[in-house]
């Protein structure tokens, strides 16, 4: 079996290959000649190139690499042509097994505007929305009825790539532009539509399975609703604090939609829940990158089922056989960084990875120690995923098992996601999509390179000596810092434990010069846009350029106030991290 993609999706299906005693093949770019997925398959075939468009996207490409490895099947993992019809037919012409469910399914269902109409066919409610929409006056239009915010939205995709939200009408034209520009990117397709953005929702899912029989069977539900940049950062299953009624219903309307549409394969129905009510948003045609979180809780390696289902066996179960158990959270590790809430995309080399463990504990990555997150592709590092018996007990086990990790030489969002693990609006399901942004107070983290700078200054200045205290019969070992020659005295009773600084390092500036004239790039990528030209006035926040890397568009703004002095790059350059791309007088 072919797998078409790359990562630690690659890696979860080639596992499972070899458990199955079924050959794996990788494909690979050159930036990923030596990746994990290349090393652990049977065999891999060069796509050459270096970004998606060349490589993972190049169609003729994969079917040379499928006709000269011989494969019987393609898996097509999740992103790239995982939901694309006409790659899907490609594949079936070929006489090869497509791992995913018909053309036909992927046509109906991967077009977010027809999954909508397939949803109303079968009295499934969506949230209010639009056919295709291609300018500035179909927003306008659409505002009028529903009012803002508004969500542009890629029609064939999903995962928060190609989503724009518009609050008024002086931004329409950069939400379009720039979800063209993510969607083409990442899907291969631009086409947009617009839908009403609910003010508080929660983002919940349905995890549903079906075989060439007919049968479909929901395996719970998963909550993702911890996002940002509408990309999600924790997912848990199942969904908490939501009605068994209403778990119900959404697990019906899940099953009724995909038996509409003459689904097979592994699938996620998705949907916004707010005040006990429920719409139906979209349905993903593929596997889900949250999907070990349902793995946890209902013990089936959903690999291994849709492999099952794409050889033309029956489900060996049905809807009563389904036991789910405990809960289970998985978080996403990216390489960003997450100081002040700006999560900027990070790439560069993994100097250390130290990997949590332990009972209920699970990691899936594509890198090991050593190796290159390319800013040319997704930025997951990897997904730790934990089960508890209850939902406390899997908050605490994801906090003990995040405390562990150990991530050097590159940023990555780990303290993001122990700040929401750890806050009470999480605890108690008061959370939204946009809890995060909106609400989630990030400040107090520290930029990568600025904690990096002062845990060496401290290093070289002082030394530490390590006590054991005991207070109320329990044994600390405790890290005392201090000048050369100190001696270490005893700490006072109520002296705690206390947490280890921040572990991981590299890229993380911001886009301006620590509130000079000079907008530096915080990483490597390409421009975008050059928003402003030199005799320009700015301010203090201002975004100046739109730098893409990591395939993230990323805003880089001015840190005073003043005039455009100078412009040194254009749409369509690559930069390293530190260019100096604008230069502004400060007045």
């Amino acid at each position: 079996m072919l797998i078409a993609n790359r990562g630690e999706i690659a890696v979860r299906v080639i596992r499972t290959c070899r458990e199955l005693g079924i050959r794996s093949v990788a494909v690979y770019s050159e930036p990923d000649r030596d990746a994990l997925h290349v090393r652990l398959a049977d065999e891999a075939y060069a796509l050459g190139g270096q970004s998606s468009e060349e490589s993972y996207l190049n169609v003729p490409a994969i079917l040379a690499a499928i006709e000269a490895s011989g494969a019987e099947a393609v898996h097509p993992g999740y992103g790239f042509f995982s939901e694309n019809a006409d790659f899907a037919r490609r594949i079936v012409e070929m006489g090869v097994t497509f791992i995913g469910p018909p053309p036909e399914a992927i046509e109906v269902m991967g077009d977010k505007i027809s999954a909508r109409r397939a949803a109303e066919t079968v009295g499934v409610h969506s949230v209010p929305g639009t056919p295709l929409a291609e300018t500035a006056t179909d927003v306008v239009a659409f505002a009028g009825e529903q009012g803002y915010p508004i969500a542009v939205k890629a029609a064939y995709g999903g995962g928060g790539r190609g989503m724009k939200v518009v609050h008024a009408a002086g931004e329409i034209d950069a939400a379009l532009d720039s979800a063209r520009r993510e969607a083409l990117a990442y899907f291969g397709r631009d086409e947009l539509y617009l839908e009403r953005y609910l003010p508080r929702p929660r983002h919940v899912e349905v995890q549903v399975l079906a075989d060439s029989g007919g049968n479909c069977v929901y395996l719970g539900t998963r909550d993702c609703s911890a996002q940002r940049r509408h990309q999600k950062l924790i997912e848990e299953a199942p969904a908490p604090d939501i009605p068994a009624a209403v778990t119900a219903a959404m697990g019906e309307a899940a099953v009724t939609v995909a038996q509409g549409c003459g689904y097979v394969n592994a699938g996620t129905v998705e949907f916004l829940y707010q005040d006990g009510s429920f719409w139906y948003l979209e349905m993903n045609t593929r596997l889900q990158v949250e999907h070990p979180a349902t793995e946890m809780i209902c013990g089936l390696d959903l690999v291994e089922q849709q492999l099952r289902v794409a050889a033309g066996e029956p489900l060996g179960f049905d809807q009563s056989d389904v036991e789910l158990r405990g809960h289970a959270i998985e978080v996403r590790i990216n390489a960003e960084d997450p100081a002040g809430g700006h999560f900027l995309p990070s790439p560069g080399r993994i100097a250390k990875l130290v990997v949590p463990d332990g009972f209920g504990t699970r990691f899936d990555t594509g890198y090991e120690a050593g190796d290159e997150i390319s800013p040319l592709y997704d930025n997951l590092v990897g997904k730790l995923i934990c089960w508890g018996a209850d939902r406390p007990a899997a908050i605490r086990r994801t906090l003990r098992a995040l405390g562990e990790m150990e991530v050097e030489g590159v940023a990555t969002t780990i303290p993001a996601d122990e700040a929401i693990l750890s806050h009470p609006d999480f605890a108690a399901v008061t959370h939204s999509t946009r809890w995060v942004t909106d609400e989630l107070d990030l400040s107090g983290l520290m930029p990568m390179q600025v904690a990096e700078e002062l845990a060496l200054t401290a290093e070289s200045e002082k030394v530490h000596h390590t006590i054991d205290v005991e207070v109320n019969s329990k044994r600390y070992k405790v890290k005392l810092w201090m000048p050369p020659g100190a001696t270490a005295a005893a700490p006072a009773t109520d002296q705690r434990p206390t947490r280890r600084p921040r572990r991981t390092s590299g890229s993380g500036s911001s886009g301006a010069g620590g509130g000079s004239g000079e907008v530096r790039t915080p990483m490597q990528g390409s421009v975008v846009k050059v928003l402003v030209t030199v005799g320009d006035t700015v301010e203090a926040g201002d975004p100046v350029v739109v730098l893409e890397a990591m395939k993230m568009e990323n805003n880089l703004l001015a840190a005073c106030n003043g005039t455009v002095s100078e412009v040194r790059v254009a749409a369509g350059d690559l930069v390293g991290g530190g260019d100096l791309v604008v230069l502004i007088e400060p007045g």
